[in-house]
């Protein structure tokens, strides 16, 4: 069996290590020419870690990223709604890493080449079409100038891990039109500043309509840290092209002047904010939940399959655990290659549907527009607890994670997704 894989993100190479993982060889094909470290910081949720760590590479990224220890949440004001524990503090056995995306990707990719072989890691090819038949997956590819047809390569069965503007998913459904936009821009970047309070915190502040989220993913030396942060901004009246909008420089008078208040003994935000050496703008999108991802030898992975909001941490973590069950399905059914990815289709698709719609509520993030909504003007005298009750906050986190598959118990307990019995389809 030889499974082609396009799409060389994070999910497309966490596939190609399982595969590999599990005696079954593949190829991947990405569309840039050069896989560089770029990009800002993400979080990778223990349930991810795990997974990871099955594969060899935990001791690897804990020398690139951060393990917080601490989520807390704030008003527009600076004041503290909620804090709970992370990673190993909240009682689980793997870690939640904050780390730059650049970085995770470098990781996954020296993995793939050092175990598959860099002559298996193809770039600069864009997946255009594919075709099915009964015994193979043919996938063509075309280059840089998406016109001109380069490869044609058949295989066992095709991953298409090829991002929010996949082609596969759009020659599925070709009426399906543009990512949906919620009104909201995210402007993201890095900065070398003090340390954010006790160095391993995560920091959410805002509500619906103005958010501002900031974590460490680096020490440095000399005692500062590189913090990554997320300014977020719902306008009005504005229209979002279908391509433009994605990954483009950000304008520091585009979003910096609603923050200029936003000035706390515990953090400067506008004073973090000029610390970075520039932002990237990022429109706030998801799709609709799909009815089905597999046809026949052909399936949908990672944000091509389930694009959701980037609410509570979970597009990188979700693509992994994505991978780690693609491969567990394959390595029950190999013998039958449609059946497997049916399996696959059956145990990741429902799961990351109700992912998606949570976090169009709001997700984990749900407290703080709640105290927004009660006490638009700050406690002013009143104490949190008739603003908002801690059962209260705990019955959202709680759900959320038991939603996104990381309740600690459940999560401890079980074996890696890739090794558990896919015998049945549910």
């Amino acid at each position: 069996m030889t499974v082609i894989i396009a799409g060389g993100g994070i999910g497309g190479l966490a596939t190609a290590l399982s595969l590999h993982h599990a005696d079954i060889e593949c190829d991947v094909f990405e569309s840039v020419e050069r896989i560089e470290a770029l990009g800002v910081g993400i979080n990778l949720l223990p349930h991810a870690v795990k997974e990871l760590d099955a594969l060899g590479l935990l001791d690897r990224l804990s020398t690139v990223g951060l393990a917080p220890r601490t989520l807390a949440y704030f008003t527009k004001r600076g004041e503290e709604i909620w804090r709970e524990s992370r990673g190993l503090a909240a009682g689980y056995r793997w870690p939640q890493l904050s780390i730059h995306r650049g970085h995770l990707q470098r990781v996954l990719h020296d993995a793939v080449v050092a175990r598959i072989g860099a002559s298996r890691v193809h770039t600069g090819h864009h997946l255009s079409w594919f075709d099915l038949t009964a015994a193979s997956a043919e996938a063509v590819f075309v280059g840089r100038d998406r016109r001109t047809e380069i490869a044609r390569v058949r295989g066992s069965a095709l991953i298409a891990a090829d991002g929010i503007h996949s082609q596969a998913r759009r020659q599925l459904l070709p009426d399906e039109g543009p990512p949906l936009w919620n009104g909201a821009k995210l402007w993201r970047g890095l900065a070398e500043a003090p340390q954010l309070l006790d160095g391993r915190t995560q920091v959410w502040a805002g509500h619906r309509h103005q958010k501002f989220v900031a974590y460490p993913i680096a020490d440095r030396p000399n005692g500062t840290q590189v913090v990554n942060f997320i300014a977020e901004l719902r306008v009005d009246g504005e229209a979002l092209a279908e391509r433009g909008d994605w990954n483009t420089p950000g304008v520091l008078e585009q979003f910096l002047p609603q923050f200029e208040s936003w000035g706390w003994p515990w953090l400067d935000v506008p004073a973090l904010i000029r610390r970075s050496g520039g932002t990237f703008l990022f429109p706030m999108v998801d799709r609709d939940p799909l009815e089905r991802w597999s046809h026949g030898r052909m399936t949908l992975l990672g944000d091509a399959a389930h694009p959701m909001y980037p609410v509570g941490s979970n597009g990188a973590s979700q693509a992994i655990l994505d991978a780690r069950t693609l491969a567990g399905c394959l390595r029950c059914h190999g013998h039958d290659v449609e059946r497997a990815l049916a399996m696959y289709d059956a145990r990741r698709r429902p799961a990351t549907s109700r992912i998606v719609l949570a976090n169009r509520g709001m997700g984990p993030e749900r407290p703080m527009q709640l105290v927004e909504e009660r006490a638009p003007d700050g406690l002013r005298g009143t104490t949190l607890h008739e603003v908002i009750s801690p059962d209260e906050i705990l019955a959202v986190t709680d759900a959320y994670r038991t939603t996104a598959g990381f309740g600690v118990r459940e999560l401890n307990e079980r074996p890696s997704l890739a090794d558990l019995d896919y015998g049945v389809v549910e």
